[in-house]
């Protein structure tokens, strides 16, 4: 099994800000598709992808058992990311609102 050293709070906070930065300099769904599966393995990229997925069926206001028929997505995970849409960080809104809006970010670096 291998080991990992803790990194401090400090050191976890400022690599999962480069994170986000290296992610901020893509331009294209073909760029993100390509960094995603560079850093993420399969079976992480089906649960991200699985989750955003529900968001959308959540919007539509769909009963959860509903959203795991259409899905196949877990009640168990349904329930998770509906509580994050109600009362997370913000983060599906946000991307929910821009993508109806038409505003993603290959869009607005035009």
């Amino acid at each position: 099994m291998k080991t990992h050293t803790r990194q401090s709070p400090r050191q976890e906070a400022k690599a999962e800000r480069n994170l986000y930065q290296a992610i901020l300099t893509l331009r294209t769904v073909d760029e993100c598709r390509a960094f995603f599966r560079d850093l993420c393995t399969p079976a992480e990229l089906q649960a991200m992808s699985d989750r955003w997925a529900v968001v959308e069926w959540l919007e539509r206001g769909l009963p959860y058992r509903e959203i795991h028929k259409q899905t196949g997505v877990s009640v168990t995970t349904i329930t998770r990311v509906a509580r994050y849409v109600g009362a997370g960080n913000g983060g599906y809104d946000i991307a929910a609102r821009r993508m109806a809006n038409g505003k993603s970010a290959s869009v607005v670096g035009r």
